[in-house]
């Protein structure tokens, strides 16, 4: 199969769509090595940091943040401050689940409700393919986000901090970046013929 400009277009709006909810790299490392070297709540007040450095700079250089990343920061700030007012480190877990949870319900409202496929409106500009095709994606996302909400759950509440926050770190990024390979395959096979030469 020759790889041409086509296929490291489709991964890349994938990798650009899906990434949103993690695609902020610098604050989460700065997340987890801050709760190396102390704790959950300096390593919360990092997170914050760093997110709001990296807002300020994305406003400086574009003009205009992304509103996916806008309200993922603004959980952050809502969700770590009452971290840290409270001395709980169960508000920073919950952040992870509402924000996947959100994503799932967002897609599933808009294409339910709305008869509105999201991410269609969000790559149909770049990627033509069947309507049939936009919804089973969409479907499959919204799963996938709800699939990473219940999961963190999980591992958030049920298993050691440590581990909770590697996932966070580690486990969040794998999983998305194994679902955008999947993703990217079943859309390549979706293609028209003449976009695949």
């Amino acid at each position: 199969m020759r790889i041409n400009l086509v296929h490291y277009e489709l991964f890349y709006h994938l990798y650009t769509f899906a990434m949103n909810p993690v695609s902020e790299l610098v604050p989460l490392a700065i997340f987890f090595l801050t709760y190396q070297f102390y704790d959950i709540y300096v390593a919360t007040g990092s997170l914050m940091a760093a997110s709001t450095l990296m807002i300020i700079s994305q406003l400086l250089k574009f003009g205009r943040v992304d509103k996916v990343k806008l309200m993922t920061f603004a959980m952050i700030i809502v969700f770590g401050s009452l971290t840290l007012l409270f001395e709980e480190d169960a508000f920073i877990k919950w952040k992870v689940t509402i924000i996947y949870g959100l994503f799932a319900a967002a897609l599933w409202v808009a294409l339910v409700g709305f008869d509105h496929c999201l991410i269609k409106h969000l790559l149909g500009r770049e990627l033509k393919l069947s309507n049939a095709v936009w919804y089973q994606l969409t479907h499959a996302w919204a799963v996938f986000f709800l699939f990473c909400a219940l999961l963190n759950l999980y591992i958030a509440f049920y298993l050691p901090l440590s581990i909770w926050v590697n996932f966070k770190v580690f486990g969040l990024l794998s999983l998305m970046l194994v679902f955008i390979a999947v993703t990217g395959l079943y859309v390549y096979k979706s293609l028209p013929t003449d976009k695949k030469e």
